[in-house]
Parts: structure tokens; C-alpha cells; sequence
């Protein structure tokens, strides 16, 4: 048994939905969340600076006793996570793998959609996870950047976001997809109108899926936490006058433990 956190981190507090997920399926773990809201978007950014964001990230949590860390920033996990993985003793796994994992499990035809933004999709990670796990799923990729401003605005039912669904996704449902995976953790919010956009197919939330990767792994390595009830510490690099507003969203509950911390390259 362990009763170290759990360190999480994301560029911004999108990354909130993993921890909602980790909270629900992990329920007496302690967690200690990091945004780098101060130097959002990761995904604009060169891979260069993603990775030295990444390390310094890592290092924060490393320094408040984290026994495990997950990367739920998808532009991080697709250029930093093999090279924090070799750099560091403490156990780190990304949002990307799971859910890759999950989509070949479901999908029947081996058409398999994914969405993200910019970065995740033209990184090449998932081609390169998905050929690893199945080499015949055919993996079709689309960049939608306008659902992260339409989540932080809070339009999850507004027509302009049920346009900008249709016309994001149309060349997924032209191809037929049997399985859509919803690569970055803005995106679950919007899950109500993208169902009704693609209709009945499968949807993988790789949210979801890293906490019970992660639930297997703490078992695995005996870092379980099996007293109390766990808490979530909030560290944000900078606070923006909605961060609360947003921050609650995607966490689903009021958030608490909330700080400011500067971190060496902010």
C-alpha cells in the first residue's frame, strides 16, 4: 500500500475530466493536479518547448510526492511521454495509448475515427500506437481545433457548435467509421451532440480509459491506497477570471484546494 497522490498534469485544466474519471474508479486516492494554464496551448507550441514544459511538469509532481504520474495532455503524450518515461524512476503513463487500446477492442471493421486537436493528429502517435496494437485497423484522422473554444465557452447545445460538429465530422461518417475516438479531454463535453451527429457507432472517451489503466497499474505495483477518502489538490499557473467557471465543467463538483504556483520556466 501507498498513500503518496496520484500527479496529474495537462496545459491547461481540460485535463480535469481524466481526474473526474480517476476520482470515480480510484475513489481513496489523493490527487494532486498541475495545469500550465499560464503557457496554454501545448499544441501550437514546438515539440522542443512540449518537452521541457513536459519535464518541468513532471518534476513539480515529482516534488509533492507523486507515486505515479499521468500525462492527460495529448500534445504532451504524443512527443514527451517516452522520453519522461526513461527520464524518471516514478511510474508515467499518457491519455494516448489507452484509449487506442479500447477502440481496437470495439471496433468490428477496423475503421477507426479519431479526433483531436492539431498537434495529436498530425503528430503521427496514434498511427504509430494503433499499428503496434493491430496493424489492420485503418486509422482516420481529423484535426477539429474549434471544440476546445466551444467548450470553454460553455456551447455544448448552441447551433453554431451542432454546425461545427456536422462539418468536422462529415468526412468521418462519409468513410463509415465503426469506432470514434475522442482524443483530447475537451471533447467528452460535447459528446451529446456528437452522438447525435455520427449515431449508433462506438465512442471511446480515453478519459475513462487511463483511469482504469492506471487503477490496473497501482494494483500491479502494489502503490494501492486502500483508507480514507481521497482529495484533489489543484496547482494552476495561472488563474484567469473563469478558471473556476471552466475548471467546475469539466470536473463536474466545485473545486476546491485551488493555488497559484510558479514553476522555473514560467
Amino acid at each position: 500500500m501507498n498513500k503518496n497522490p496520484v500527479g496529474i498534469f495537462d496545459s491547461g485544466i481540460g485535463g480535469l475530466t481524466v481526474a473526474k474519471e480517476i476520482k470515480k474508479i480510484l475513489p481513496q486516492e489523493d490527487i494532486i493536479y498541475l495545469g500550465d494554464t499560464a503557457r496554454l496551448p501545448y499544441g501550437t507550441k514546438s515539440v522542443e518547448a512540449i518537452i521541457q514544459f513536459s519535464k518541468e511538469n513532471t518534476e513539480f509532481l515529482i516534488s509533492r510526492g507523486a507515486k505515479y504520474v499521468v500525462i492527460a495532455c495529448y500534445s504532451s503524450s504524443s512527443v514527451a511521454l517516452d522520453i519522461l518515461q526513461k527520464r524518471y524512476t516514478v511510474p508515467i503513463i499518457g491519455v494516448i495509448k489507452s484509449g487506442a487500446k479500447k477502440a481496437v477492442e470495439l471496433t468490428k471493421t477496423g475503421k477507426v475515427g479519431v479526433i483531436g486537436t492539431t498537434l495529436t493528429i498530425y503528430s503521427g502517435a496514434y498511427e504509430k500506437i494503433f499499428k503496434a496494437l493491430d496493424a489492420q485497423c485503418e486509422i482516420l484522422g481529423r484535426a477539429c481545433p474549434l471544440f476546445v473554444s466551444l467548450v470553454e465557452e460553455g456551447w455544448f447545445d448552441h447551433p453554431a457548435t451542432k454546425l461545427i460538429v456536422e462539418t468536422y465530422l462529415k468526412p468521418l461518417k462519409e468513410d463509415n467509421i465503426n469506432t470514434l475516438l475522442l482524443g483530447c479531454t475537451h471533447f467528452p463535453l460535447l459528446m451529446k451532440v456528437i452522438k447525435e451527429t455520427m449515431g449508433d457507432i462506438n465512442y471511446v472517451d480515453a478519459s475513462r480509459e487511463v483511469g482504469l489503466e492506471l487503477a490496473q497499474e497501482l494494483k500491479r505495483l502494489d502503490l494501492e491506497n486502500h483508507e480514507g477518502s481521497g482529495f484533489i489538490s489543484i496547482y494552476l499557473t495561472d488563474l484567469s477570471m473563469n478558471f473556476k467557471e471552466i475548471g467546475e465543467r469539466f470536473l463536474g463538483e466545485p473545486m476546491h484546494n485551488v493555488s497559484r504556483v510558479a514553476l522555473k520556466g514560467v
